[in-house]
């Protein structure tokens, strides 16, 4: 018995569309494993908690595997970037507390419930460092971050001074409570807290916690950004404070030495984008003086987890780029103080760390 042959005719058409289509269904079936890296889901970036209530901490692994507990720490958005120290005994304020330990036992897994701060106000960061196993070749740790919004549920009763009052600035007066202060320029936080009616007693300083600030006399101390003060003159000032409708006064006798001098400006550089592992150069070269006087340098860490930056007080700073499994951003900031004794307002340069 013969078989006959049918001829097939395939339109080219048919087969492109064909292609497109098994192409598209493709890109909808799911990856196997999640491509994104280790990441906090809960609480959610910019959401607003309640200070001294309880949250959920929830993160996922994504790809990376491995991780054998997280730890986290709360900051304040500005604060310096600090991790406890292996030596449990150890105090001051170069240990940060961590808050919460997260194994994979716990519910839900490497994560559980977190005490938002008591006292926190205003802008705080969350930071999750998870440390993974590599067996005979030791650990490594990843990060993530949000930064959320604290807000207290009880009202602001009343604001104080953590200062002398009144107080008295220069050669005469406490220089020791904030620096080296006997000289035009100089710029410096003043210490604010506010009473609230929970019993809780919350540093207030930060605008972003709501406070604001006036001079009397802008000739003697002017007001800055960020609620930074700036001595400018010698004679005698009035500085309000005002938050949630609450407001406080403090009397100030500032007794500089008056030559003049003009403040310098901090330059920490441009963003810049590394890999991981490469070594790090942040330069503040292009900080100026007015006068052209040397200057002093003062680098910091204040977002990522922490990094041993090398030569902190000089002109150019190092660190070696962590291990990452996705862009990680690191922030620092730069303060420059010239010979004289005045200061520059900060300069922040970001590192976006690269797998």
């Amino acid at each position: 018995m013969s078989v006959k042959r049918i001829p097939l005719t395939v339109n080219r058409q048919s087969l492109i569309w064909h292609w497109c289509l098994c192409t598209f269904a493709l890109c909808l079936v799911p990856p196997a494993h999640p491509a994104f890296a280790f990441k906090i889901v809960e609480p959610t970036e910019g959401a607003t908690l309640a200070a001294g209530t309880t949250v959920t901490a929830r993160v996922v692994l994504g790809k990376d595997r491995g991780i054998v507990t997280v730890r986290y720490y709360w900051y304040g958005e500005q604060d310096e970037a600090l991790v406890e120290q292996d030596d449990t005994t150890a105090t001051g304020s170069i240990v940060a507390p961590v808050v919460l330990t997260g194994q994979a036992q716990h519910t839900p897994p490497f994560g559980g419930p977190l005490l938002v701060p008591k006292d926190g106000i205003g802008p705080m960061r969350l930071l999750a460092v998870a440390e993974i196993s590599r067996g005979r070749l030791g650990t490594r740790s990843v990060f993530d971050e949000v930064v959320v919004h604290v807000a207290p549920k009880a009202a602001l009763t009343a604001i104080d001074f953590e200062t002398e009052k009144p107080l008295q600035l220069g050669r005469t007066g406490q220089s020791s409570a904030f620096g080296h202060v006997d000289s035009l320029g100089k710029i410096f936080d003043l210490p604010v807290v506010g009473d609230f009616a929970d019993g809780i007693t919350r540093r207030i300083s930060a605008p972003e916690t709501g406070t604001s600030y006036a001079s009397s006399n802008p000739k003697v101390i002017t007001v800055l950004s960020r609620g930074l003060l700036q001595i400018v003159g010698n004679g005698k000032t009035v500085l309000t404070v005002t938050n949630r409708g609450q407001q406080a006064q403090l009397d100030v006798d500032v007794n500089v030495n008056d030559e003049p001098n003009e403040p310098p400006t901090a330059d920490a550089g441009a963003n810049k984008s590394v890999k991981a592992g490469s070594k790090v150069k942040l330069s503040g070269l292009k900080s100026l003086d007015p006068e052209g006087e040397a200057l002093y340098y003062s680098w910091s860490q204040i977002r990522g987890s922490k990094v041993s930056l090398l030569d902190a007080n000089n002109s150019e700073v190092s660190f070696l780029a962590p291990a990452v499994s996705e862009p990680r951003t690191y922030r620092f900031k730069l303060r420059v103080t010239d010979k004289k004794g005045a200061d520059s307002l900060p300069a922040f340069v970001d590192v976006t760390v690269e797998p």
